[in-house]
């Protein structure tokens, strides 16, 4: 698997986009497009994606119809900007925090006020995103790596960010609009532990055959709907 940090590189800018019903592909402007490979990852607004081509200016990738229903990429049109980050080295500086690129769902931006030298973000997300909010906690917004400052628990979380000048500056933070929907991947370490409290708590239940079969059932469905 692939790792981030969540310390955008640069800003691209989508050149083109070919869409279906339920994926897409993206050919996106990339200062650093010269440099990439044929199968190295890019974290394209925080989405862990696959380079299938490039030039020296800009790079292609696939976006499959499980990242097309979690993600905002469906959103994106000619020209607009998204953050850009490739994975990280194996002998790079950690400067972020654990970002997988796979997004765990979306949020709703509500706006920004400034307050000294910082502007505050509000987000809000479901409650089933929501229980890995936790204040001080890490949530990576689009790709972002960021702290959370508050948090608000109720039939919808509410949250907040801190934005340094520099992270507002060199990402996509500073041309957000009310109500636009941003890729919010969640603290890897609260994700797993309620795995596996969860998972154990299965293995106890006599339901559990129902359950995979339900699971099954549903996955059986959309893999027929998407083929």
């Amino acid at each position: 698997m692939d790792m981030f940090t969540g310390i955008i590189e640069s800003l691209g800018k989508v050149e083109s986009i070919s869409q279906n019903a339920s994926s897409l592909a993206l050919a996106i402007t990339c200062p650093f497009a010269a440099e990439l490979t044929l199968g190295e990852s890019v974290a394209v607004n925080g989405t862990c994606l696959t380079v299938t081509s490039h030039t020296t200016t800009s790079f292609t990738a696939d976006v499959t119809p499980e990242t097309f229903r979690r993600t905002s990429l469906g959103t994106l049109s000619h020209g607009s900007e998204v953050n850009l980050e490739r994975a990280m080295p194996a002998n790079g500086r950690f400067g972020g925090h654990i970002v997988s690129g796979h997004i765990d769902g979306t949020g709703t931006f509500l706006g920004a006020e400034k307050e000294g030298n910082a502007m505050n973000m509000a987000i809000r997300v479901s409650p089933e995103l929501g229980k890995f909010i936790i204040e001080k906690g890490s949530v990576a917004i689009d790709g972002i790596s960021l702290t959370v400052a508050n948090a608000d628990y109720g039939s919808e979380v509410l949250f907040s960010v801190a934005v340094i000048p520099h992270t507002w500056r060199e990402t996509t933070l500073s041309s957000m609009q009310e109500g636009q929907i941003v890729n919010i991947e969640c603290d890897a370490i609260g994700k797993y532990v309620s795995h596996f409290l969860k998972f154990d708590g299965i293995q106890k239940n006599s339901g559990t055959d129902t359950e995979n079969q339900a699971f099954l059932d549903t996955f059986m469905n959309d893999f027929e709907r998407f083929h």
